[in-house]
């Protein structure tokens, strides 16, 4: 079951870090992009190829660190059908060098187009007799402020094709208190999602006691981690929000169990612009941003271990 493989990535690598690839074309090293474009002048298919070959790069030098990446794909939708098209490599590339794939896409629509979205992301997509697997994320992020019906699609291929979601709850910006902090009659509106999270996930279960239908809370909310573990104790937590927006280790270790399951912690412009920061660009030149990408994921980890020791 994918959520039992998630598990054994995490023991067997000894951290729970989710890398995210969000690959602005201005952030990404010159040289690439120089290289792109002189080759395809300044097209959008130059676009997708730096941000294909930078990513490609991250992955190789990661892979062995993390056990998933979360490609966001609007930084790949932005440049059309070559963009796209770098996505789904980004995805296939990384799945073959043995990560799980996040897909950050938060997808919330109704009946036939929520149908239409879990086909070409979690499930196949007909061509008369023909099927496709098309995007084939392992999870995906999904808004389900749209109610039951835009997230039934998505938990029918998750039981079918072994896929997962992470559904936002509590998310990491400031201003998700405009609207998932407003009160019920219940308690918060983002204890209201979680409680339905809970609902859609029921039965499903892995070997690793938690199941495929998962919550994004973010780390910059650390007491509405702890309430919304008590509402879903056995759901994993997509944690973004770690460093650049401030969540620190100590605030993502109420999402981890003793063993240091039940959360991925993502990070993204820390682990993939590494070589920019202060911390590392006197370490490491910009042509060797993937190692620095490396170094940040092992420093991450580090930290992430100090603040939550796991049980031998």
């Amino acid at each position: 079951m994918l959520i039992d493989r998630l598990a054994e990535r995490i023991t067997g690598l000894g951290n729970p870090i989710v890398a995210g690839l969000d690959p602005r074309l201005e952030n990404i090293p010159e040289f690439i992009v120089n290289e792109m474009t002189d080759a395809y002048g300044e097209t959008l298919k130059a676009a997708a190829e730096a941000i294909f070959e930078f990513c490609r790069v991250i992955i190789d030098e990661i892979r062995d660190t993390v056990p998933a990446v979360k490609p966001q794909i609007a930084f790949f939708e932005q440049y059309g059908a070559e963009g796209v098209g770098a996505y789904i490599r980004t995805v296939a590339y990384a799945k073959k060098k043995g990560l799980i794939v996040i897909g950050d896409i938060k997808r919330g629509d109704i009946a036939s187009t929520a149908a239409a979205y879990s086909d070409g992301h979690l499930g196949e997509a007909a061509v008369g007799a023909a099927k496709f697997k098309v995007f084939d994320e392992d999870f995906i992020t999904l808004n389900p402020y749209l109610g039951s019906d835009a997230v039934a699609p998505f938990i029918e291929n998750c039981e079918k094709y072994d896929r997962g979601l992470f559904i936002l709850v509590k998310t990491s910006n400031a201003s998700s208190r405009d609207i998932q902090d407003l009160k019920t009659g219940n308690g918060f509106l983002y204890e209201e999602v979680a409680r339905l999270v809970g609902e859609w996930g029921k039965g499903l279960k892995g070997k690793c006691g938690y199941g495929p239908v998962g919550a994004v809370v973010g780390a910059t909310f650390p007491e509405q981690i702890i309430k919304i573990r008590g509402i879903l104790p056995d759901a994993f937590f997509l944690v973004p929000g770690y460093g650049a927006q401030g969540g620190t280790a100590k605030d993502v270790a109420a999402c981890l169990d003793k063993n240091g399951l039940g959360a991925l912690v993502s990070s993204s412009r820390g682990i993939i612009f590494a070589y920019a920061d202060e911390k590392y660009k006197n370490r490491f030149a910009e042509r060797e941003f993937g190692k620095a990408a490396r170094q940040a994921c092992l420093d991450m980890a580090g930290s992430l271990r100090g603040a939550n020791p796991v049980s031998p």
